[in-house]
C-alpha cells in the first residue's frame, strides 16, 4: 500500500510539474492599436523596411517574451485584393525596455523562385495557419509561419511554405503547386526530420488541412515519400 501511494504522488507531482511547464506558455494577437502603440515609426523604418505591419502577436514562454511581426508591402489593391510584392517576418525579443531586439528574420518576395514555374503575382501570410503554440511540450513556444504567393493560375501554380523555428533553428517545407503532375514538388530541410515526433506529426497534419481546404496539391505518393524521409519529392 505504501509503495502504490509513493508511486501515485509521484505520478500526480510529475502531472503538476508537467501542467505548470506548459501553462507557462502564452500568445496573443496585438490588437492594432496596440501594434502602433508597441512599434515606433523608427522601427518602421530602421528594422520593418517601411512595410505594414499584416499582423503582430506577443508571446512568452520559459525562455522569456517575444515578439512575431508579419509584415506586407501592400504595393496596390486589385479587384479588392491587396497585391503584395514582397514580405517579411521577424521575432523580436522583448526585453521591456521599450526596443525589441531581432534574433529572426524571414525575407521573400515574388518570383524569387524557379522562373520555369511561371511567374507570380502575389505574396502574402497565410494568417489562419500561422502558430505560437509548444509543440513538443518543453516549454517553448516554436513559431509557425506560412505563407504562399499565387502564379498567373492563381494558387494552382503558386507555392507555399511552412517555416518552423525550433530552438531559435528555421525549418522549412517549400511546396510547389502546378496545373501538370510534373509540376509539383515539395523540398524539405532535413532538419524536419530531425525534430521531436509531436512537432513533425503537427506539420503533417498541417499539410492535411491545406490540401482538404483545396489550396494545395502535393505530388503522388508524397506522404511515403515523407515517411521514407526524402527530402525532394516530385
Amino acid at each position: 500500500m505504501r509503495m502504490f501511494l509513493i508511486a501515485l504522488s509521484i505520478i500526480i507531482t510529475g502531472g503538476k510539474q508537467l501542467y505548470a511547464q506548459q501553462s507557462d506558455t502564452w500568445s496573443k494577437i496585438l490588437a492594432p492599436a496596440q501594434t502602433q502603440q508597441t512599434f515606433s515609426s523608427k522601427l518602421h523604418t530602421s528594422l520593418f523596411d517601411n512595410l505594414g505591419i499584416q499582423r503582430a502577436y506577443h508571446f512568452g514562454d520559459a525562455s522569456g517574451k517575444y515578439y512575431l511581426v508579419l509584415c506586407e508591402s501592400r504595393n496596390e489593391i486589385k479587384e479588392g485584393d491587396t497585391i503584395n510584392h514582397k514580405i517579411k517576418a521577424f521575432l523580436l525579443h522583448d526585453k521591456g525596455n521599450g526596443t525589441p531586439e531581432k534574433f529572426a528574420e524571414l525575407n521573400d518576395f515574388i518570383n524569387s523562385h524557379d522562373r520555369q514555374n511561371g511567374a507570380e503575382t502575389s505574396i502574402w501570410f497565410w494568417t489562419k495557419f500561422c502558430e505560437l503554440e509548444d509543440l513538443d511540450k518543453d516549454g517553448h513556444i516554436d513559431p509557425l509561419i506560412v505563407y504562399g504567393t499565387k502564379g498567373i493560375n492563381g494558387l494552382d501554380d503558386g507555392r507555399i511554405k511552412i517555416m518552423l523555428y525550433h530552438n531559435k533553428q528555421k525549418i522549412a517545407i517549400r511546396i510547389q503547386n502546378g496545373i501538370l503532375d510534373d509540376e509539383r514538388n515539395i523540398r524539405i530541410d532535413d532538419a524536419f526530420y530531425k525534430l521531436p515526433i509531436p512537432a513533425q506529426q503537427h506539420i503533417r497534419q498541417l499539410m492535411h488541412t491545406l490540401s482538404e481546404k483545396d489550396l494545395v496539391i502535393y505530388p503522388t505518393g508524397y506522404e511515403k515519400a515523407m515517411d521514407k524521409k526524402q527530402l525532394q519529392i516530385d
